[in-house]
């Protein structure tokens, strides 16, 4: 969870343990058994490790005396769940809108450090890899089916490569090289293109290869924009990194990941591999 959000849900943790304290129930023990909870849950909600349902709030205002700040924590609870934005809201109606609002921030980017572990990055995406990856959202998140769409908006990002004086820092395990959309031909398709992107003036691709020892564990995809906005992806949600301590954490891990990272001549032989490998799947 972000930064913003996470201490949002600490804070109020605060308040409903000063509730507790205030109620004279001297461990979250003894209110556990007043509520009929687990023990565990009390601990949780008091140090920030678990979001409050707006009928947690009720009851523990209710129990503790409270009941005048049911309205105020409810709104609280309301707000961090605004700050964790789920992946069903921003494709509600389908996933060409989620690409159209990623345009404005490229536009204005100067230095991309991006870090995938299991698939290319976007903005280096054949047509036929990209709209296979939306096909796959598409009926995992059960969502109106707008691949077409939603393909050539993300395809519209890739004129960044070739504009201004953008500098693209990609680092990709060896493991995106194989991950399989759209079989052989897609594959191919798509390894071609990433020889084709590494001889761009601005583009340094870096890969990781499955046998390199790790300077820090690989983690979550994310993309970084300048030191101003960090972006990360899980399958439920994605969520913004803006404040400047917990972007610095973001730079600092793309720099142990960039020293796992092979340059240049052999991430070539690891694409020819790649390439290699799916011919036989051809032919298999």
């Amino acid at each position: 969870m972000s930064t913003q959000a996470q201490e949002a849900r600490e804070a109020l943790g605060a308040r409903l343990r000063g509730f507790r304290k205030d109620a004279r129930f001297a461990s979250g023990r003894a209110l556990a058994r007043e509520l009929g909870w687990q023990e565990s849950k009390v601990s949780r909600l008091e140090n920030g490790k678990q979001n409050a349902s707006e009928e947690d709030i009720r009851t523990w205002c209710t129990v503790t005396g409270q009941e005048g700040h049911i309205d105020d924590l409810i709104a609280t609870v309301r707000h961090i769940d605004e700050l964790w934005l789920e992946w069903r809201r921003q494709l509600a109606t389908g996933a060409e809108k989620r690409q159209q609002a990623a345009i404005p921030v490229y536009s204005k980017t100067k230095v991309f450090r991006i870090w995938h572990p299991t698939l290319v990055w976007g903005t280096l995406q054949t047509p036929e890899y990209a709209a296979e990856t939306f096909k796959q959202v598409v009926r995992y998140y059960e969502i109106p089916d707008d691949t077409e769409a939603a393909t050539a908006k993300r395809l519209e990002r890739n004129k960044y490569l070739y504009q201004g004086g953008r500098i693209f820092n990609v680092i990709l395990a060896e493991q995106a090289l194989y991950s399989n959309f759209g079989g052989p031909d897609v594959m191919k398709g798509q390894l071609d293109r990433l020889l084709s992107a590494i001889r761009l003036p601005r583009v340094s691709l870096g890969i990781i290869p499955r046998s390199a020892q790790l300077a820090i564990w690989p983690g979550n995809s994310f993309s970084m924009f300048d030191e101003k906005l960090v972006l990360v992806e899980t399958y439920s949600a994605e969520f913004s990194v803006t404040q400047p301590r917990e972007i610095e954490l973001y730079a600092k891990a793309f720099a142990l990941l960039k020293r796992s990272a092979v340059y240049g001549t052999p991430v070539r032989d690891l694409i020819f591999a790649a390439i290699d490998y799916f011919d036989r799947m051809a032919t298999d």
